[in-house]
């Protein structure tokens, strides 16, 4: 059918063109807060590419949801604006005309959204999550930078070097600052090298000294030596951390419960939930007028789509916190959405105003007020 056709294939253009622009604009801040998470040593310099994929793939569900928005207001609302809209309602065809080639033309891209929100997103935050707690779990020596200091595993070594060799094996102009056993050390050394002695890995430091202070004593010790080791800690991999419920699969937010898990699963269902709401309200939203242009209309929409989903983050939150009830909040929150969109769709199909209604409940008062 030509009406069903002709709809769909521009949806489709605006819908492609707005999905590349949004992803580009994504991808370009996620790069930047990636970077700086690069710089800060939360990430491996050679994996941001890695974990820039992962954060962009959890971020699709919204992608999709705000492109498929834009894509049917945009496009309705130059229909109204070209006086298509006209045409097609003088031909018969009125807004729930619009309901099946719109959503013939959405259901494959809500599928989609609702498949991405409920496992893609924790699979991609899990793999995020596994790059930056292999790059936090790595042993002293790998995380030795030349030029720069660096803190141990632990948290209780300080390290500097100068420079070191290709293989990573020797170190020139070596510095270390610990705190152990109640007191603190500096040991700087000309040259390191390590080696391996047993099970355990040392870092034998040649033509330095080490400044020993005591707290107990309040003292302190200065020393010279030829030859000095100092162990180097493996990374502590075997430590098991509590997973954040962004990371765990659907399936065990569901079955493991907790008001944690619920306001998570809250999000991920509140985002399929609002992409299908959101097709009627963009059918119901989507007008012209002249007075703001055609634009006017879209950044209208787009506060709306703010506002929606900055209310599905609140809930998850309050879900979180055991301020709300799950069951209450999703029917609260996108059972309202939904009678909103059913009656703004209902007021702009029949014509309906405030000011009929008005207009028709006054005249049986007048008719009365005649009789008597």
């Amino acid at each position: 059918m030509l009406f069903h056709s002709s709809i769909r294939k521009e949806m489709s253009r605006s819908f492609g063109a707005t999905v590349v622009v949004l992803s580009t604009v994504v991808m370009t801040m996620l790069l930047i807060r990636t970077l700086g998470l690069a710089s800060r040593g939360s990430v491996d310099p050679t994996e941001i590419m890695a974990v820039l994929a992962y954060t962009v793939l959890g971020h699709a569900p919204t992608i999709l949801t705000l492109s498929l928005f834009v894509a049917i207001v945009a496009t309705l609302s130059r229909m109204y604006g070209d006086s298509e809209m006209v045409i097609w309602f003088s031909s018969g065809q009125g807004l729930r005309g619009f309901l099946r080639p719109l959503f013939q033309f959405a259901w494959p891209i809500l599928v989609v959204t609702g498949l991405l929100a409920l496992f893609a997103w924790p699979w991609a935050n899990q793999q995020s999550q596994t790059l930056r707690d292999r790059f936090e779990q790595r042993g002293d020596l790998e995380r030795v930078t030349p030029g720069q200091f660096q803190e141990s595993a632990s948290g209780n070594r300080v390290f500097f070097v100068d420079k070191d060799s290709v293989g990573g094996k020797t170190a020139g102009q070596v510095f270390i600052a610990a705190n152990e056993k109640g007191g603190q050390t500096i040991t700087s050394a000309r040259a390191g090298r390590v080696e391996t002695i047993g099970a355990d890995r040392y870092l034998l430091l040649s033509r330095g000294q080490r400044l020993e202070f005591s707290a107990a004593r309040n003292d302190l010790k200065l020393s010279e030596f030829e030859e000095y080791g100092v162990r180097i800690e493996a990374g502590d991999s075997g430590i098991q951390r509590a997973l954040p419920p962004r990371v765990l699969s659907t399936e065990s937010l569901v079955t493991n419960g907790g008001a944690a898990n619920l306001g998570e699963l809250s999000w991920r269902i509140g985002l399929a939930l609002a992409a299908i709401n959101l097709v009627l309200m963009g059918l119901a939203l989507a007008s012209f007028n002249p007075r703001i242009g055609r634009n006017g209309n879209l950044i209208f929409a787009l506060f709306a789509f703010i506002l929606y989903f900055n209310l599905i983050n609140l809930g998850a939150s309050r879900i979180a916190s055991q301020k709300s009830d799950f069951v209450v909040f999703m029917l609260g929150l996108h059972g309202s959405a939904l009678l909103l969109a059913a009656l703004l769709l209902a007021k702009q199909h029949w014509n309906w105003s405030v000011r009929d209604g008005l207009r028709r409940h006054r005249i049986p008062r007048s008719r009365t007020a005649v009789d008597a």
